[in-house]
């Protein structure tokens, strides 16, 4: 799957077409009452990434990433509603704006077939991407 990322718009390439996500769509965030309503119903996800390792379990709690350098780090941000595709239901791709900001995001998409965890061969529906600034990791998903 090719992704093409600029400051306005992310497209992702799906095999059938390109799908155009809108980065400057409104967003609930999680201190307003209508992101509290989201977020009891919220679904949970968990992303797993390796070379480095790292993860991102998504909750209603909040998006929690999680990576190895010279020790375990932790980065926490609040949970909010994801962004869907124009024309797509919101399982089959969702864009999670992290802090606020356009630069960082977390992107999970569903595949056919299945995304592989090339460290354990476990077999996920999902494809994950995660943007913080200029770090780009790429891993996969399931929901939880």
């Amino acid at each position: 799957m090719a992704k093409i990322f600029n400051c306005k718009t992310l497209f992702v390439a799906l095999g059938l077409g390109i799908t155009t996500v809108s980065l400057f769509a409104p967003v609930v965030w999680a201190n307003s009452s209508k992101t509290q309503i989201v977020a009891q119903s919220a679904e949970r996800f968990r992303v797993v990434g390796n070379e480095p390792f790292w993860g991102v379990d998504v909750s209603q709690k909040g998006i929690v990433y999680t990576w190895l350098s010279d020790t375990q780090r932790k980065q926490t941000f609040r949970y909010v509603a994801p962004q869907k595709a124009e024309g797509r239901p919101l399982d089959v791709l969702r864009v999670y704006r992290l802090g606020g900001r356009a630069d960082n995001l977390l992107i999970i998409n569903k595949v056919n077939g299945y995304c592989s965890d090339t460290m354990s061969d476990t077999k996920y529906p999902y494809t994950a991407t995660l943007i913080l600034g200029n770090t780009v990791r790429t891993g996969c998903a399931e929901k939880r």
